[in-house]
């Protein structure tokens, strides 16, 4: 008896043939608990948001923790500092974002004298986001504006995560100036593995322009990206600036002891222009709109394609 001729219809293969090559990542799970959102990937841990502690003068997220488990920001100031960590910089609070001149009002540092963030509610938590609102107050408590922010958290391959974060700045007491200077904005303080020196420093780091060490600091490009080796193999953080934020592409506050930060209203320490110009006013009843990416992923930049990444996300993100 004849063998009867195999059919594959065309959609079915492609279909197969996709599924073969697309690796889910694990489901993203978030649960409110003790003045925390609790960020899972599966069954493990990728990030808490801290949003109600009193050492604390702004909502951020610790512990960040990327591929094969391992802890991207550094442990200071939120437990005993770790082997290679400097207790420094304070405010350097693993990964957040404010800004070090609001209507005169410091909220980059910390201190009497200086600002706070106060988280006001949860406007959204669904699947594997939420969005909240927030207070920036003055010393005296006194409201400066306002902030509406969205995070989004993500895992890819069973390995690389991200996590994408819109900010929404409002003026809801009257006219708002983020003013000039470097102290700002949205940051990450690195885990001591991906400085550029320091004691356990073994990182190295380029921007979307092809600057590379040192000097990207100050420089504009869409995106940052910083690796180091861990054991047997490479870790990196790359930090996307959106092509929809005002002053595309951002300056970088990039430091080489772990500080990674877009701001895009530091001219005067950037490139030296007058005090001033890179103030940016937002009219009273107004907002203004911020998206980032933190891509934490294995590979250097070259080998993991974060120029494709890049387009991809900013595409995504149209």
């Amino acid at each position: 008896m004849p063998l009867r001729k195999a059919y594959f219809h065309p959609i079915l293969f492609i279909l197969i043939i996709f599924m073969m090559n697309v690796s889910f990542g694990s489901q993203i799970t978030i649960v409110r608990e003790n003045g925390k959102l609790i960020v899972n990937a599966g069954d493990q841990h990728f990030t808490s948001y801290i949003y109600q502690d009193a050492e604390r003068s702004k909502p951020i997220l610790y512990p960040v923790i990327g591929p094969s488990n391992q802890l991207m920001t550094r442990r200071f100031p939120l437990e005993e500092k770790g082997e290679g960590e400097e207790a420094d910089h304070p405010h350097h609070a693993s990964l957040w974002f404010t800004h070090g001149q609001v209507n005169g009002v410091d909220f980059w540092a910390t201190g009497k004298d200086k600002g706070s963030i106060v988280h006001q509610e949860f406007l959204k938590i669904n699947g594997n986001s939420f969005t909240s609102s927030n207070l920036w107050k003055d010393s005296d408590g006194k409201t400066v504006c306002q902030d509406r922010r969205t995070l989004a958290f993500y895992e890819f391959n069973g390995n690389d995560r991200a996590i994408d974060i819109e900010i929404t700045l409002m003026a809801t007491v009257g006219d708002l100036v983020f003013g000039d200077t470097k102290e700002g904005s949205m940051g990450i303080r690195m885990a001591p593995e991906f400085r550029l020196r320091g004691k356990v420093a073994r990182g190295s780091c380029i921007n979307s322009e092809g600057t590379v060490g040192k000097p990207i600091w100050g420089k504009r490009a869409s995106w940052v990206s910083y690796w180091a080796s861990f054991e047997d193999r490479e870790l990196a953080i790359s930090i996307f600036d959106h092509p929809s934020n005002p002053r595309y592409p951002t300056w970088w506050h990039a430091r080489d002891y772990g500080l990674v930060a877009a701001n895009p209203f530091g001219q005067h320490d950037f490139e030296g222009k007058p005090k001033g110009s890179g103030d940016m006013v937002i009219k009273s009843g107004e907002e203004i709109n911020f998206s980032y990416r933190f891509f934490f992923h294995e590979g250097n930049p070259a080998k993991s394609n974060v120029s494709q990444k890049y387009i991809d996300w900013s595409k995504e993100k149209s």
